[in-house]
């Protein structure tokens, strides 16, 4: 498949269970500053994830797609600047991503989206790398839109490491169901942890929240975690439930937040393993997700915590 472009990794095959690998988009979210205004930031679930767990101080690598346009070497700088090794990404000279968003008078963000023809989705089996990290982290538009989400998913489940999967719904792109449960069931069939939020949730399949979440856990998922936004996270496994509240700031934006519990719970998981965290260690690095959650809330844009930063933020 010509995508226009070419992958500094073909044929690579790279083996470090000391690492992390994010797969999914990079684009730019353009955020309203002002009366017409807008200033385009990096943005992408994946993409913040990444920019998370490197600032944490975790060999993290990008497997997505970056465009040659001035965009994509916007994302390109942000992304190196904050310690994200783009070894395994994919080059292309079709357009960047965008992502167009609207905030709300609480602080929360919904998005246009201008995809077509990208570089960002650019997801194929000749570029896509081999070997093994530690974990993976794979989610959000990259699952959904076709043919790059199939390409996605036929190389994820090759792999033997375990997944995190966010599917970081967004209705605005496909607004049938059915479609949608389809494109994310896939993915949770191969996942170790699956990480949204209580609305993506309720979109996609009403009030049976318990009911749903326990047939995952049936189903192979060893840990459900929700992120309820002013009111917490909640996980799930077979054996516990932990409610863990949010965590008070001045809210400026809630962009990346939920990319940022995704980054801690693959940081966990690259750590403790997936006993540890879905038993004895659930709820501190809950905890911890909910600390490094609020202080990128207190920032505009996807900018989480670093390491030091997070270790000294104090409730």
């Amino acid at each position: 498949m010509d995508f226009g472009g070419k992958s500094l990794c073909r044929e690579a095959k790279v083996t470090n269970l000391n690492s992390l690998w994010i797969a999914g988009e990079a684009l730019i979210d353009l955020i309203p500053i002002g009366e017409g205004e807008q200033v385009p930031m990096v943005g992408g679930g994946p993409a913040n994830t990444a920019k998370a767990l490197a600032r944490l101080g975790y060999s993290t690598y990008f497997i997505g797609g970056l465009s040659t346009d001035p965009y994509g070497k916007v994302i390109e700088k942000e992304l190196e600047e904050s310690g994200v090794n783009l070894s395994l990404s994919y080059r292309g000279d079709k357009a960047t991503a965008l992502a167009i968003a609207s905030i709300d008078e609480k602080g929360l963000a919904s998005y246009k989206f201008e995809l077509e023809g990208s570089s960002s989705f650019a997801f194929d089996r000749s570029w896509l790398p081999g070997g093994e990290p530690g974990v993976i982290h794979i989610g959000s538009v990259a699952t959904l839109l076709e043919p790059g989400a199939s390409e996605l998913f036929n190389w994820a489940k090759e792999k033997s490491a375990p997944i995190v999967f966010d599917p970081n719904i967004r209705p605005s792109i496909e607004s049938n169901k059915k479609i949608y449960r389809e494109a994310v069931e896939r993915f949770i069939s191969i996942a170790t942890v699956v990480k949204l939020s209580e609305d993506d949730l309720t979109w996609l399949y009403g009030q049976e929240e318990e009911e749903i979440i326990s047939s995952w856990l049936e189903e192979g998922v060893s840990l459900v975690v929700l992120t309820r936004a002013e009111r917490g996270l909640s996980a799930f496994s077979k054996e516990l439930v932990v409610n863990t509240p949010a965590v008070k700031v001045e809210l400026v934006d809630s962009v990346g937040a939920g990319d940022t519990i995704g980054a801690v719970l693959a940081e966990s998981l690259l750590i403790n393993g997936i006993v540890k965290l879905s038993s004895e260690l659930l709820k501190p690095t809950l905890e911890r997700a909910a600390r490094a959650a609020a202080i990128t809330c207190s920032r505009a844009g996807a900018k989480p915590p670093s390491l030091t930063e997070l270790d000294a933020f104090k409730l």
